[in-house]
């Protein structure tokens, strides 16, 4: 496999260094601070093609490949986690998902304007008892007639307040059975459906993280995703190109945090010379670097399998899970490299910190990873 950077992808990178100067650096602290979703924002990524990277030209994306979407996330991921994890769930999960299984006329409707973020996606899997364990979902849609009614709730949903549109899992059969999931298109503005409790969180702050509440919502026959009963697999799917996200997400975390660590070593002097000279700073430098090199190979040969259509399940897994662990690892040692300073706002690395942990936890913890990888090598 040849993961060299093509020079579609550095010049990706390149606008997204130069949008993040100029719109992300600053903002960003008064976003995490205040717990602020900057949708206008977004709708800049929008209108740069960075929230429909993989959806089709036809549907009003960018048409690319899951490669440049690697550089899209992580690039933005160095500057700002929170930008990064918003624009991975609205492209992987919401517009994957319709993507991935919506019939021509939902292609039609909803892409266009989720590539340009038009409208802001989420999607609407977990529950506030059933993390891992989705097959035991709370949320139940009964037929009637021509029309599903919805009730239940959906948690730790992002955009969960500000999405304009929602794909949403809900019980259709009896729990335990994959067969009993289906999945729902549901418009912002659809009666019963609304946005609830927005979570106060650690890090990722400028993302937001909500609650989804159904209250007898009636919602149209032509609205299910799929077929009925399909949802979990579906979702399983789409769960594999999501995990390339958060390997995206966490090398971005980690590129940010060794790289502000790499130039403060060398500008910060202790005993009449820079920090960088001493074993014990330059060793945990090189420990970064190697790790971040291990996670991105990971993360880039998940995507390859992507991009050749090929089956990515254990490969994607990999990838979330190291790359994961690596930005947790990797941004703990930089607070410790950039010392007292490091545990203050004034400087970026306690904001890495912060928002690296969620990578570990998001669309499948750690432990969910190890059971995918153990799952696929025993087979």
């Amino acid at each position: 496999m040849n993961f060299a950077q093509t020079e579609n992808q550095k010049l990706i990178a390149e606008s997204i260094r130069k949008f993040g100067d100029q719109h992300i650096r600053p903002k960003m602290m008064e976003w995490d601070e205040a717990q602020i979703f900057p949708i206008d924002l977004f709708k800049k990524l929008g209108e740069h093609g960075f929230m429909g990277v993989l959806v089709p030209s036809e549907y009003g994306g960018s048409g690319l490949g899951y490669f440049e979407y690697v550089t899209v996330i992580s690039e933005i991921a160095r500057i700002c986690g929170s930008i990064g994890l918003s624009v991975a769930a609205h492209n992987s999960l919401c517009t994957g998902h319709i993507m991935q299984f919506g019939n021509e006329e939902q292609k039609k409707k909803y892409l266009p304007k989720l590539a340009t973020a038009e409208w802001i996606g989420a999607w609407g899997l977990t529950e506030a008892n059933t993390g891992s364990d989705a097959m035991r979902m709370q949320t139940v849609a009964k037929e009637d007639g021509d029309y599903y009614i919805i009730n239940g709730s959906k948690n730790w949903i992002t955009h969960g307040i500000s999405g304009d549109v929602a794909v949403v899992l809900a019980r259709t059969g009896e729990p335990l059975d994959s067969h009993g999931i289906t999945t729902f298109v549901i418009e912002k503005g659809t009666k019963g459906f609304s946005g609830g409790k927005k979570e106060n969180k650690l890090g990722m702050r400028a993302s937001e993280t909500a609650e989804l509440v159904f209250q007898d919502c009636r919602v149209h026959k032509s609205q299910v995703l799929g077929k009925v009963g399909d949802g979990f697999i579906q979702a399983m799917k789409v769960l594999d190109g999501g995990r390339i996200s958060i390997a995206s997400l966490a090398l971005g975390i980690a590129k940010g945090a060794y790289d502000a660590s790499l130039k403060y070593s060398k500008e910060r002097q202790q005993f009449g010379q820079p920090i960088s000279s001493f074993q014990g700073i330059s060793f945990k430098l090189a420990d970064m670097a190697t790790q971040i090199e291990a996670a991105e190979l990971l993360t880039l040969q998940a995507a390859a399998l992507k991009n050749n259509g090929e089956k990515c399940t254990k490969e994607s897994a990999f990838a979330k899970y190291y790359a994961s662990e690596v930005s947790v690892k990797v941004s703990t040692e930089a607070v410790q490299i950039f010392g007292g300073y490091g545990y203050t706002k004034d400087f970026p690395v306690e904001k890495f910190y912060r928002d690296s942990k969620l990578c570990t936890i998001g669309e499948g913890t750690s432990e969910i990873q190890k059971m995918v990888i153990a799952r696929e090598i025993l087979k």
